[in-house]
């Protein structure tokens, strides 16, 4: 029997072992672990595709026909609307639909949703960008420029970010209170990398943040959230 899945020619690049489970095209990029993450959270059966920067995957046909945008992560589900194969991208979305299609990670109250929603666009439109540009000007090519106003400017603004974010958990466990949430899933990778990969904690003075510190301990601590960052990992 033809799997719904065999008309989608990202699966001709990544065959489908399992064609009844979502498929997640990814890497372990903070972006790309926000949805193995919230996969690992709500015990969602997956299989999941490593996407190859070195080899320029995201560039090949078959993702493009999936993200024509040449981003990760992306996901096909089998058993999207209406029992139809849904192809999305954008981590966001990709969040934002993983709540909805299992009922986990956002509240069911509207205000509450709308709160997490606003948290989970914060992070998208501001840290980031933000984030990102100090790793590649702290750490990668742009490192190399004479000119250090760029960094600088980068860094100001990732250092008013993480003041948000510090004055917002003061008294919550999660962005949303006591309730664990997408926009937790979407905030702590890019503080974990920031600090993690990037090395630029000293950078942003990230030892003044203490509640930053506290609910990113507690972020990585979390046994879905361990695994989710190690995928994918073939």
């Amino acid at each position: 029997m033809t799997s719904t899945l065999d008309t989608f020619p990202i699966t001709r690049k990544w065959p489908a072992r399992h064609p009844d489970r979502l498929q997640l095209y990814s890497l372990t990029t903070p972006n790309g672990v926000k949805a193995s993450i919230a996969l690992e959270e709500t015990g969602l059966p997956y299989e999941a595709h490593r996407v190859a920067f070195d080899t320029q995957d995201q560039l090949s046909p078959e993702f493009l026909s999936l993200n024509p945008n040449n981003k990760i992560p992306a996901i096909l589900d089998p058993n999207g609307p209406g029992g139809q194969p849904l192809a999305l991208f954008e981590s966001g979305a990709i969040l934002i639909y993983l709540a909805d299609k299992t009922g986990q990670l956002l509240p069911k109250d509207p205000a509450a949703r709308y709160h997490a929603l606003q948290w989970l666009m914060w992070q998208m439109g501001g840290i980031g960008p933000m984030f990102g540009q100090v790793g590649f000007f702290h750490k990668y090519a742009g490192k190399d420029y004479e000119d250090k106003r760029p960094l600088r400017r980068y860094v100001d603004e990732s250092v008013r970010l993480l003041q948000v974010l510090d004055g917002h958990l003061k008294g919550r466990a999660w962005m949303l209170g006591e309730d664990y949430s997408i926009a937790d899933i979407a905030i702590f990778p890019w503080v974990r990398n920031l600090v993690g990969w990037y090395e630029a904690g000293e950078l942003v003075g990230f030892e003044r943040f203490a509640e930053v510190r506290r609910v990113l301990d507690a972020f990585v601590a979390r046994p879905a959230v361990q695994r989710g960052l190690k995928v994918p990992n073939d």
